[in-house]
């Protein structure tokens, strides 16, 4: 059987990184939770942005991605679920995982299980979840799970971030994307469900 294909892409900076972490616990979660309901084998690979950062830059100038830039490219659109993770910066997702974003073609990610997660120094930046990482890949038409993880400093100073809330998140969420690539394996959307918007106006009639 081939394996499941789990790509978790990892946009922290510093090394040792918390968002890192992060990626490679609800990418930890996601695997258990596929080997509890399913006998086939899981891959997970981790995209490290960091290591990229010139090839996304020299792509967005040039329009052509370098062999690194490529494979992780290929990795993210060919995997059955995919894991975005982010440091927060002024509110919103880094740059440079914008830019990776940004190198993808649109298309490419339609129907994709998505779970996102993010990383910063205090709870109150947890919003930009919602109001900037989930609108993002709503755009892209991709699934995102229901649970989005936030990881704040003091979710991995206080006490065992494995069983703790953040624990308990991570679990969640990481359940949540093995059911969603479960139950879609092609990470695909069905035509009939997607209805052009001038379909849609030529049907609407004003109420007399």
């Amino acid at each position: 059987m081939d394996p499941f294909k789990i790509v978790a892409v990892s946009a922290g900076l510093s090394r040792p990184s918390s968002t890192r972490l992060l990626a490679d616990r609800l990418a930890e979660a996601t695997r258990h939770s596929l080997q509890d309901h399913s006998p086939r084998p899981v891959d997970v690979q981790v995209v490290e942005l960091r290591e990229l950062a010139v090839d996304i830059a020299h792509n967005l100038v040039t329009g052509f991605p370098g062999p690194a830039l490529r494979a992780a490219v290929e990795a993210v659109t060919g995997a059955d679920g995919v894991i975005a993770v982010t440091p927060i910066f002024t509110a919103s997702y880094s740059g440079l995982f914008k830019s990776f974003v940004d190198v993808i073609d649109n298309t490419e990610l339609i129907g994709k299980p998505v779970l996102i997660g993010a990383t910063g120094g205090t709870a109150r930046h947890s919003l930009a979840l919602e109001h900037a990482l989930r609108p993002l890949f709503a755009y892209l038409c991709a699934h995102v799970v229901r649970t989005a993880v936030f990881a704040a400093a003091e979710d991995w100073g206080a006490g065992d971030a494995q069983s703790g809330g953040l624990g308990v998140r991570i679990t969640r969420a990481g359940e949540e994307l093995a059911e969603l690539v479960l139950n879609e394996p092609g990470g695909t959307v069905r035509d009939e469900a997607v209805v052009p918007f001038a379909q849609q106006l030529a049907t609407y009639r004003i109420p007399r």
